[in-house]
């Protein structure tokens, strides 16, 4: 079995996810998710996955824990075991992300472990696309509202850029690690968008709708998308997936939005420099994306 620690936001659940579902697929054993470490989880809105796509997102019990870690089960175990200076107790059964960026040491795991990481990068699963697009088919039809959005984004030569503050602004920890775009990198992806496609009209989302309205200048078209809020912010993936090109924030949640779109000629713009600090993140950024 493999059981895929599932935390954070969605979409750093939808990378877990997904790294898990690969090596499922490739080593034909049932898949799981360790979900428990949500209860008192007070970020974001809490596991989502089962919730929001269509696939098979089968929670892990007590018992498949057990089963696969022994008696690295409990979550004590775990949280001394992912230090690195304790590498040498994992064993071969929990597996911890030893680095941020594509690690090839994923493909010798054994067909019965634990994956605990964030395992940001299309490497991961580019090989089971299909099965991850069907995976993450939205359960539910959109709204009345989100429908009319949906037929205004088809209607033209749309393009979804992606504002993330929120915790990016009011969290000093994720501050230092992330940092927040600067308006000019927003400025040089609008005018590299604008210069090869003809009538662009730009969709805005964020989660900070004034501080995007206030600080975006642009000479084009803009709509600014504030219909999706709390428990339904993940209809503005849904939305961004329609569009045909974007400009992505230093955000897993834009980069699937620019992902779910299965457009060949599509335009991806995403930042250059993803982290504030000095990690890097030439395996986050799909072949065929631009960086600016």
């Amino acid at each position: 079995m493999i059981i895929s620690h599932i935390i954070g936001g969605l979409g750093n659940q939808m990378f877990q996810y997904a790294l898990g579902r690969s090596r499922s697929l490739a080593l034909d054993v049932p898949f799981k998710l360790h979900v428990s470490d949500f209860a008192g989880y007070g970020l974001h809105h809490g596991f989502e996955l089962d919730r929001i796509f269509g696939g098979d997102f089968a929670p892990a019990t007590a018992a498949d824990v057990s089963a696969v870690l022994g008696w690295r089960r409990s979550w004590i175990c775990r949280r001394i075991l992912i230090n690195r200076r304790a590498a040498a107790l994992r064993g071969p059964r929990l597996v911890v992300e030893p680095r941020f960026g594509y690690w090839p040491g994923i493909l010798e795991t054994t067909d019965n472990c634990f994956l605990v990481g964030n395992w940001q990068s299309e490497k991961y699963f580019l090989d089971i696309e299909e099965a991850i697009r069907a995976d993450f088919t939205f359960a539910r039809p959109p709204t009345v509202r989100n429908q009319e959005w949906i037929s205004r984004i088809n209607d033209c030569q749309a393009v979804s850029l992606h504002v993330r503050r929120g915790d990016y602004a009011t969290s000093a920890k994720t501050l230092a690690v992330l940092g927040l775009l600067p308006r000019d990198y927003y400025r040089a992806a609008v005018d590299f968008v604008a210069g090869r496609i003809g009538s662009p009209e730009f969709f805005i989302f964020s989660d900070d709708i004034p501080w995007a309205r206030e600080h975006l200048d642009m000479p084009y078209p803009c709509h600014f998308v504030d219909d999706n809020k709390g428990p339904e912010s993940h209809n503005d993936m849904r939305l961004m997936s329609f569009c045909r090109h974007h400009i992505i924030a230093n955000s897993s949640f834009s980069w699937w939005g620019a992902w779910l779109n299965p457009r060949a000629d599509k335009i991806v713009v995403a930042p250059r420099r993803w982290f504030a600090n000095d990690w890097d993140s030439k395996d986050l950024i799909p072949g065929g994306w631009v960086t600016l």
